[in-house]
């Protein structure tokens, strides 16, 4: 499922509305104010007529006042706060606001300032003239990001014009490419040279200076997260100009901006170490805890790339491999038990019976739909029961026992995986042995996962999705380590948002945030899990933020992170309010 960041020209009425601050007190007239009584005797009863007049009078008036009073209540704009109330005044929003979310519409601003240069020079005009104004232009990829990293409403630079591959060697199987190519743009514009990228996460729409920038991954004990390809950088700064790092040439602060989160320079240009494109061999196979358990070390070293699905409250376990074709034995000769609608059928069934039960209707043929399409509707009609939830899983659990089997392509169509609709995720990585000897902590994890799932009865849908890596040497990586031989796993929980109502999104954000919060408690500090950059979310609260920024600053290099950004960034016009809260000044610790 493609997913883009989403941008549009934001000029309805229904937006136009002042703001006022919620510490300004408006004094509000009483709507039913008490009676002053009389010893004067009442007048004779007046005409029905006149009766309704006074009636439909009093609701003129109190249509006005409730209206008064809700104009008052909204905020007013922080660049307004100067500004006098005037009632029923509005000022027209800007023909160049924009609205700007991420893929999951689970975070969203508004903007004027949205620069998309089509050059290096371009670019480097934007920094320049935006460091002398001192204003803000946050870097923002494809808006792929759930917890919407790169978005800031005072104004963000986006490279999606700059998405160009300038040069292959294949000798040495180097590509250098404008940052804002999509890895899959780049996968099809070098594979005439035999060269694909070492690795893939789950989906293909990033742009290659995003992906990067937040330490994202593939899966594979032996292969180290995509920076780790990363041998060479680009950056333009607001301070120092345009900069050219790698390993060799200011390796230092090479290594901290290859995961520098955007917060050092934007990336202009990348220079990746790639390697020859290969036809991989998929095996997926349902398995048990049991199994998995006795099995585990060998799975994680026999295959380059390896993944586990585990489906809440059943004991399915869904695994991935995937490995290069046998030169000797060439792809394996296998017969399906099922076909791929004998797959589905029984989730479609659940579909057709969950109508019925719940009195809703789908005008859409059935058998249109694909497993994750049919999982979303059936999770929209009841995502919070548990229950109904616990049923959907047992679907989905057989829909992949049906599935079994083996599938043969190349590694960029061979690693990619659906996963799904728009979603809340929380995604951890922690250490997890050495690939000689991995310590078993990963699937000690998700037992303890499980029974929290269970005893606190949380509507977990499916999958929990965990994968491998091996180490990087970038310091702002959650897999960062300087033994070469570590290896870390990255565990993945879901809440799904399939529906458009607000209300409805609501309540499956607060249970999602319930769900992590009992993880964060239970395992993170138990097992030294730390968030995917993309995915942690800045809690509001003062102690949980300041609990937060002590937890970084025992994994992270947040001082000579600062310390960069000082130098590299002065003004701050490539940060954000995320950025500000979790990278405080060790004073203010």
């Amino acid at each position: 499922m493609l997913r883009l960041l989403s941008l549009r020209r934001s000029l309805h009425l229904h937006h136009r509305r002042p703001h006022f601050p919620p510490t300004v007190a408006i004094s509000r007239p009483p709507l039913n104010p008490t009676r002053q009584f009389s010893t004067v005797s009442p007048p004779p009863p007046s005409s029905s007529s006149e009766s309704e007049l006074r009636k439909y009078i009093g609701y003129g008036a109190l249509v006005i006042l409730c209206g008064a009073a809700t104009y008052y209540s909204f905020p007013f704009p922080e660049n307004a706060k100067h500004k006098k109330a005037q009632i029923f005044r509005y000022a027209p929003l800007p023909e160049d606001l924009h609205t700007v979310s991420n893929w999951s519409g689970t975070h969203e601003v508004l903007t004027r300032v949205f620069h998309q240069p089509e050059n290096l020079e371009q670019l480097e005009e934007v920094v320049k003239e935006s460091n002398v104004k001192k204003a803000r232009i946050r870097p923002v990829g494809s808006g792929l990001s759930p917890n919407g990293i790169g978005l800031s409403r005072m104004g963000m630079v986006n490279l999606a014009l700059m998405d160009e591959v300038l040069e292959v060697d294949k000798e040495k199987k180097r590509v250098r490419v404008q940052a804002g190519i999509r890895v899959q743009q780049l996968v099809d514009g070098i594979k005439e040279y035999g060269l694909t990228l070492q690795n893939f996460a789950s989906i293909r729409e990033q742009q290659i200076g995003g992906i990067i920038q937040v330490g994202a991954h593939g899966t594979g004990a032996k292969l180290p997260p995509i920076d780790e390809q990363v041998i060479a950088m680009k950056l333009v700064t607001p301070a120092k100009g345009t900069i050219e790092i790698s390993r060799e040439k200011d390796p230092e602060l090479f290594y901290l901006a290859r995961c520098g989160l955007g917060g050092l320079g934007v990336v202009a240009e990348v220079t990746l170490q790639c390697v020859e494109r290969q036809e991989l061999v998929e095996h997926t196979y349902i398995s048990n805890m049991k199994d998995i358990k006795k099995n585990h070390k060998k799975l994680l070293a026999d295959n380059k790339h390896v993944k586990y699905l585990y489906i809440p409250y059943t004991d399915a376990i869904v695994v991935v491999t995937c490995n290069p074709i046998s030169k000797w034995r060439g792809p394996p000769k296998f017969q399906p038990k099922y076909t791929s609608d004998e797959a589905i059928q029984h989730v479609r069934d659940l579909y057709v019976e969950s109508l019925k039960k719940y009195s809703a209707s789908d005008e859409r043929d059935i058998n249109e739909f694909s497993f994750t399409e049919l999982r979303d509707k059936l999770l929209a009609l009841d995502p919070l029961n548990k229950e109904h939830v616990v049923k959907v899983n047992q679907a989905e659990a057989e829909f992949w026992r049906k599935s079994e089997g083996y599938r043969v392509g190349w590694s960029d169509e061979i690693l990619g995986f659906d996963c799904g609709g728009q979603q809340w995720v929380s995604e951890t990585c922690f250490p997890a042995g050495t690939l000689a000897k991995p310590n078993m902590k990963d699937i000690e994890y998700i037992e303890e996962l499980k029974q929290l799932i269970e005893k606190e009865n949380i509507p977990a849908p499916a999958p929990i999705e965990q994968r491998w890596t091996a180490c990087s040497k970038s310091p702002m990586s959650p897999a960062s380590s300087s033994a070469e031989d570590d290896i870390f796993s990255w565990v993945g929980i879901i809440m799904y948002l399939p529906t458009s109502d607000a209300r409805q999104r609501k309540e499956i954000t607060e249970e999602f945030f319930h769900y992590r919060h009992l993880t964060q408690t239970l395992l993170w500090d138990q097992y030294s899990a730390f968030e995917h950059w993309a995915k942690i979310e800045v809690p509001k609260d003062k102690d949980e933020l300041a609990a937060l920024q002590a937890r970084l600053r025992k994994r992270f290099p947040v001082d000579e992170y600062n310390k960069a950004r000082r130098e590299l960034d002065p003004n701050k016009i490539l940060s954000s309010n995320k950025l500000e809260k979790m990278f405080v000044s060790s004073d203010v610790v």
